[in-house]
């Protein structure tokens, strides 16, 4: 079969690496791609805002499967562009991709169907936001309603720097049409965790666990970015946890949007805040997560291919997923100045060391081939993915790894992972 992969990130790379291990495909196609893809696909350059030229290249190449990986497209309604003619494709509709791409229409959802989240209010104008600020309690977090990159959530610790955040949001517009409205909620502490899930818009399938690192700076410091770094299994994930969230939070959220008319098709992210009082739904994502998918689909046993025609089939019950007995540890190197300014264009160096290493997986996030030569080509460049028997291996493979592998002005967290140094 001929599948095609919509994205050119370190998600997609993963995605296109696990892809091509099945059987089923005899041909896989990449839009746009990046360098990494390109050794796995066929990379064609069509906008990924195009979704009309997209669905007509499907067409055109008899494509029997496209995947869709960023959030942006799937919000914008590409599954269905892709459904009206007749395309098989795997992702949620654009009515069901809004659990992600309203941060007001979810907490509501969670609010409606009793759903463990964090206290909110949610706001329409900058005024009011500012109003609410004066009687809150703090650190308080806001969040802007629509997609910001993962980036539009600001910590607060006092009232003052609250309000600067209201304004950025609402006023300056720092993360775009995404703050026409807004989520103020209260700060939760504890472990935070995050589960991908397999759904069919009746069954969900949770995957592994895994843990992510979303500021830029070591100890957690610094703005929020896309992702610096992930581990999986997460250890503060038990199976009581487990136990909790699949009866209270997973089939219930699959269930609360197909009673909505919004029936879930694809990859729910759910992000957890496993506070005193029990797991609680951070976000949701409507896609696999970046870099959560880098650390994930490496310990998957089952053909990823098979498993997303289940979804779309509505057959995930007849699926038993498996997950190799080891762990693994992603170190996202980025450019110096991510998530802000930063160089493009800088020559990467000690790739070839990793050709053919079984453990090892350089997934490429924002790279581009110029002749013989692999070149940066954004914040996020490369995620370095490392098995091991358990995750301190894992990780100081992790970080051997990525120290062999050079650019100008590279960066890298050197704690993706320290937490479980301690357990």
């Amino acid at each position: 079969m001929k599948v095609l992969i919509i994205g050119g990130g370190g998600r997609e790379h993963a995605i296109a690496w696990k892809v091509s291990q099945s059987p089923k495909v005899d041909k896989l196609y990449c839009i746009p791609g990046n360098a990494g893809i390109g050794r796995l696909a066929e990379c064609i350059d069509i906008s990924l805002n195009d979704h009309k030229t997209l669905a007509e290249f499907a067409l055109t190449e008899e494509i029997d499967l496209t995947i869709v990986g960023p959030d942006d497209p799937l919000a914008a309604g590409i599954v269905d562009v892709f459904e009206e003619r007749g395309l098989r494709v795997f992702g949620p509709r654009k009515k069901a991709a809004m659990i992600e791409s309203s941060k007001v229409f979810a907490k509501n959802l969670m609010k409606k169907y009793n759903i463990p989240t964090a206290t909110y209010e949610t706001f329409n104008s900058s005024e009011k936001a500012i109003n609410y600020l004066r009687t809150s309690k703090y650190p308080i977090v806001l969040k802007a309603d629509g997609l910001a990159l993962g980036k539009g959530v600001l910590i607060c610790k006092d009232y003052d720097e609250a309000v600067k955040g209201v304004k950025a949001i609402m006023e300056d517009k720092k993360f775009g049409e995404a703050g026409n409205h807004m989520v103020i909620e209260e700060y939760m502490t504890g472990p935070e965790v995050s589960v991908l899930a397999f759904c069919d818009g009746t069954h969900i399938l949770p995957m592994t666990s895994a843990q992510d690192h979303k500021r830029a700076k070591d100890n957690d410091e610094g703005l929020n970015t896309g992702g610096m770094g992930t581990f999986s299994p997460s250890p503060f994930y038990t199976e009581e946890v487990d136990r909790f969230c699949k009866r209270y939070i997973y089939q219930p959220t699959i269930d609360a949007m197909k009673a909505e008319g919004r029936d879930f098709v694809g990859i729910l992210f759910v992000g957890l805040m496993l506070t005193q009082e029990g797991p609680k739904v951070l976000e949701y994502n409507a896609r696999f997560g970046d870099p959560e998918a880098q650390v994930v689909l490496p310990r998957l046993g089952n053909d990823l291919v098979e498993v997303l025609e289940a979804c779309i089939d509505g057959n995930l019950d007849k699926i038993k997923l498996t997950f190799e007995d080891n762990a693994a540890v992603c170190v996202v190197l980025a450019s110096e100045g991510y998530p802000e300014k930063f160089e493009k264009g800088l020559e990467i160096e000690g790739l070839s060391a990793f050709d053919k290493c079984k453990e090892y997986y350089i997934f490429h996030a924002a790279t581009r081939q110029e002749k013989d030569k692999i070149l940066t080509n954004g914040g996020r460049v490369l995620g370095v993915t490392a098995l091991g028997e358990n995750l301190k291996e894992a990780r100081s493979k992790a970080y051997k790894a990525a120290g062999k592998i050079h650019f100008e002005n590279k960066y890298m967290r050197n704690d993706i992972g320290k937490a479980i140094d301690n357990i």
